[in-house]
This record gives structure tokens, sequence and C-alpha cells, in this order.
């Protein structure tokens, strides 16, 4: 399973919506993908990205930095080649972050395999 299949699970498995993978590696050499999430709560913001941690640790992935969890309404996760954004559904829309990244598409599933 890939880093970026590792982190779509956990945050399934916790119930994250409008989850989108953006392949970002043609645009920043900050990452080759940009996950982006969102969550009713700030208790399910930390719940997703605690799963996050805990998975990838599992399957032997580091996280490099973490920003946000005290205040818990975005948290961004620095997984090295993967940055994910978990944020509360309020956030999202209104940073719309995604809008940055417009001439990208979202990745689909079966590209990764």
């Amino acid at each position: 399973m890939t880093k970026v299949e590792i982190i779509q699970k956990a945050l399934e498995d916790k119930k994250a919506t409008n989850i989108e993978v953006l392949d970002v590696a043609e645009q920043t050499s900050l990452a080759d993908y940009f996950v982006v999430a969102s969550c009713q709560s700030t208790v399910q913001v930390r719940a997703c990205v605690d799963e996050i941690e805990e998975k990838l640790e599992e399957a032997g992935f580091e996280i490099n930095h973490k920003e946000g969890y005290r205040g818990g309404s975005w948290i961004l996760v620095d997984c090295g080649d993967v940055i994910v954004h978990v944020m509360q559904h309020e956030m999202r829309e209104f940073y719309a972050i995604e809008r940055l990244w417009d001439d990208v598409g979202n990745v689909d599933e079966s590209e990764e395999e």
C-alpha cells in the first residue's frame, strides 16, 4: 500500500468527507501530492490526524512535521512527499485551498495502482 493510499484509508476510517488527492508534482517541489479532507469538529480533525500518524508509523513511514494540532480546526501534516490538510468544513470552505491547484486533477485511485 502506498503512503497516499494509507492516508486516504485512515481518513475514510475516521469518516472524513470530501477527500481529495491532488497530484502537484509538476507544479511544486514541496510535495508530490496534497491530500485535503473535511471534518465536522476539532475532535474529528484530531482523530483523523492521529489515525494517519498511527497507520503511517505501522507501515514504516515517518511524519516530518505537524502544524495546528492544538487548535484543531486545520491541521497540516508533512509526510515528506505528501502534504495532508485536515480541516473543519467551515475552514475548508473559507480558504478553499484547492483553488490554488485548479490546473491539477484529483487523483483517481485506479491511477495509483
